[in-house]
């Protein structure tokens, strides 16, 4: 049951659960409540509560995986992203960290793309 199951899928799966519950408690006063959904939004009612808690929970799963993956990817200041999410918005920061990602992936995949080009060069096979 715990085959492949790291301290972060079980973290990851924590923050799931919490989502869950935590939206849906309000999702069902807005049931119970016979609550208009999407006009609570924009006026106040159980369909704020559950927008918050659901982004909430996102925003702290985001947050995690910001670090977790900067520093798998050797990506400097990865927690700065999660700080300037506090100051601005992590609708900004998250897209800003995974356009910093995908630059350092390509980055990488040429630079593997280069060392295996160099390697055929090379007549004894590399080694």
């Amino acid at each position: 049951m715990t085959k492949n199951w790291t301290p972060l899928a079980a973290a990851y799966l924590v923050l799931s659960v919490i989502g869950l519950i935590g939206a849906w408690t309000f999702n069902a006063f807005a049931i119970v409540q016979a609550r208009d959904f999407i006009g609570d939004w924009v006026g106040s009612g159980p369909a704020v509560s559950s927008l918050t808690v659901d982004l909430l929970v996102v925003a702290v799963a985001g947050s995690v995986l910001i670090i977790v993956e900067a520093r798998r990817l050797g990506m400097r200041f990865g927690w700065l992203y999660v700080v300037l999410a506090g100051l601005t918005a992590f609708a900004f920061t998250f897209p800003l960290f995974l356009a910093a990602r995908e630059r350092t992936l390509e980055a990488t995949r040429r630079a593997g793309r280069q060392y295996a080009a160099a390697d055929e060069g090379n007549p004894d096979g590399g080694s």
